[in-house]
């Protein structure tokens, strides 16, 4: 009996990550992965960082030698066509440099930058020579960064309350757009967004604030703007899809463990089969 395949004539657009590796596949590439997928691209990855971590917290990190990591990306790169980075977690300052390496070899690529700093319990995820590479190498390669407030002000060096003028250093380092969100604010009232690029204040966007706290929520909406841009959307477009996108991953996040809910990155597709 004969059997025929349906190979798809058209691949779904590939997104190359750059980050560490998360046991419970709550943050970290996994659950880049997971976004990348729900939303229609193919992940592909270079693990930067081995990390000990659940629900509650991260308890180790061991960053991959920066060799390897500038291999994984090597690889990936000869063999498919990368549609976008993202950037998040890199485990070292030689990680980062070794990233940023590869990322300029390919200026034509737009870069999605995730800066995490520190997990949510606030575990520290960045040491100052790595933030100093964020800034010098990183920054002015991106086309999008996502940083929350406390992100945004670490790495701006501006202790102002102003998100405005947190925004117009972080553009004068050399980030083409800044979407700073609003989740680390008051507790009450909504999660106030801000998308900004060399013009100013594009737009500002509220959404309601859910209860408890997440793992993996800003990994979420970094992936989900990537996957986005890589479908071919522009900034405007791809930063509005990303946030409803993780507001409903968050909205039906389950709690499996012992810490944090984990957003449902696959929220659609089972509202769809329901």
């Amino acid at each position: 009996m004969s059997r025929t395949f349906p190979f798809s004539q058209k691949a779904p657009p590939v997104v190359l990550i750059f980050a560490a590796s998360d046991p419970v596949s709550g943050a970290g590439a996994q659950a880049d992965m997971l976004t990348l997928a729900a939303l229609g691209c193919h992940p592909a990855t270079a693990i930067t960082a081995l990390t000990v971590q659940d629900t509650i917290g991260v308890h180790d990190l061991a960053p991959v030698a920066a060799e390897q990591v500038a291999a994984q990306a090597r690889a990936v790169l000869a063999d498919l066509p990368v549609a976008v980075f993202k950037f998040g977690v890199l485990g070292s300052a030689k990680n980062a440099h070794a990233a940023a390496d590869i990322a300029e070899k390919y200026p034509e690529i737009p870069l999605v930058l995730d800066p995490v700093l520190a997990s949510g319990r606030g575990d520290a995820l960045a040491d100052e020579a790595l933030i100093d590479v964020l800034r010098t190498r990183l920054l002015p390669r991106a086309a999008l960064i996502t940083p929350n407030t406390p992100e945004a002000r670490r790495l701006s060096a501006c202790a102002t309350e102003d998100l405005a003028q947190i925004a117009a250093r972080l553009l004068a380092l050399g980030a083409r757009h800044v979407l700073l969100t609003g989740t680390h604010a008051a507790a009450k009232g909504p999660v106030c967004n801000h998308l900004y690029d060399a013009s100013g204040l594009l737009e500002k966007t509220d959404w309601a604030r859910l209860p408890g706290s997440f793992h993996g929520s800003g990994c979420t909406l970094a992936a989900a703007c990537a996957a986005h841009l890589a479908h071919g959307k522009d900034m405007l477009a791809a930063t509005r899809a990303a946030q409803e996108f993780t507001w409903q991953s968050l909205a039906h996040a389950f709690a499996p463990g012992k810490g944090q809910r984990i957003p449902d990155r696959f929220w659609r597709q089972k509202h769809v089969a329901a």
